[in-house]
């Protein structure tokens, strides 16, 4: 395994294609790139793969992370429960996420009860330690959302009805819909999520190439994965082609993982949702089951999440969407910096306004 990971970041491989892209740019029409996933824009920002391509071939950061598009009045809301003595399980990027008038920071401060945890599992382990009432924040995409689903399901076996999980999961390809249909985008080519196309596959993305003639990639994260993901999409850019291709064989099926989709398709159902910073998106968010209602945080406490805009001056939704790059906000490294975050985007570690700060473009 070690000589295997290795192959995947080997840099004379990496030059090698490297030069290939340069060959092919060389002359050639400007080619605008987005990577989805916030983990890809680490590991480009963290490679330096910015400085290294073609000035003609520029990449853009997607709406890929989750606790960016997190409507603020979602925040507002679980913070709202830690003060109220329910004991709230987050994972650790959620907690200094602003929302509307307040962050779990400050509950936190303020002696809500607020406990990192890795993953929900920690959330079931307190429901049956203690007896009071624990809410698992459920933040993330179709990567997270089976673990959500299937804790659902333990805690109706289990009769934990003091657990319930306050739903924010959102799906990629609705996403990705949008941006191709905003005029203000222009998107050539897109490297798409390794992480939640083990659960989707690639059949959810193949509308990109089917009904907009753009092509995308399915990719890993090491140095060579994404290389490759950039050369095969200049490659089909520049001859006029347009597929969906999978280079990330070795983790990645066609058909995603059945399995993890049924036990989300069983506790969760598709509906129209907000992406702070974006808008509405038809059919893009997932929602609690009516029959597994007693584990819904929303309906158990009457929550409704409210609170999608973004803080006076951010532009934090014209980076998700691909239309600016973050060095382009008036409040980039000024008013803006992860020591004093203004947008969701600076906030998480794996933001596109945060990478971008820290390697290099300020």
């Amino acid at each position: 395994m070690e000589l295997l990971a290795k192959g995947y970041r080997d840099e004379d491989l990496g030059r090698r294609i490297l030069s290939r892209i340069r060959g092919e740019m060389d002359g050639a029409p400007t080619v605008r790139l987005m990577e989805v996933c916030g983990t890809h824009t680490m590991s480009i920002g963290k490679l330096g793969l910015r400085r290294a391509i073609p000035y003609n071939l520029v990449l853009l950061s997607g709406p890929g992370w989750p606790v960016c598009v997190t409507p603020g009045g979602y925040v507002d809301a679980a913070a709202d429960l830690a003060l109220d003595g329910i004991t709230v399980i987050t994972f650790g990027d959620m907690v200094r996420v602003p929302g509307s008038r307040t962050s779990l920071e400050r509950a936190r401060a303020s002696r809500g009860r607020i406990v990192v945890a890795s993953s929900v599992t920690a959330a079931l382990d307190l429901a049956r330690n203690e007896g009071g009432d624990v809410v698992f924040l459920a933040v993330g995409f179709e990567t997270t959302a089976p673990t959500t689903a299937a804790a659902v399901l333990t805690a109706s076996r289990e009769g934990l009805n003091n657990f319930s999980v306050l739903v924010s999961h959102r799906l990629v390809p609705p996403a990705l819909r949008l941006i191709m249909d905003d005029p203000d985008c222009a998107v050539s080519g897109f490297i798409l999520p390794g992480h939640v196309s083990t659960i989707i596959g690639t059949e959810p993305y193949e509308f990109l190439a089917d009904e907009f003639g753009v092509p995308g990639v399915v990719a890993g994260f090491e140095l060579i994965d994404v290389l490759v993901a950039l050369e095969s999409l200049v490659h089909m850019i520049r001859s006029g082609a347009a597929a969906v291709n999978n280079a990330y064989t070795r983790v990645v099926r066609t058909g995603g993982n059945r399995k993890a989709e049924e036990i989300m398709a069983e506790v969760f159902e598709v509906v129209d949702t907000e992406w702070r910073g974006i808008g509405r998106i038809p059919m893009s968010g997932l929602a609690v089951r009516e029959e597994y209602a007693a584990f819904d945080a929303a309906c158990k406490y009457g929550i409704q999440v409210g609170g999608c805009e973004l803080p006076p001056g951010c532009s934090c939704g014209s980076v998700l969407r691909g239309v600016l790059r973050p060095a382009e906000c008036p409040l980039f490294g000024r008013r803006c910096t992860p020591q004093q975050p203004v947008g969701p985007c600076m906030v998480s570690t794996e933001g596109a306004c945060a990478v971008s700060y820290k390697y290099g473009e300020k």
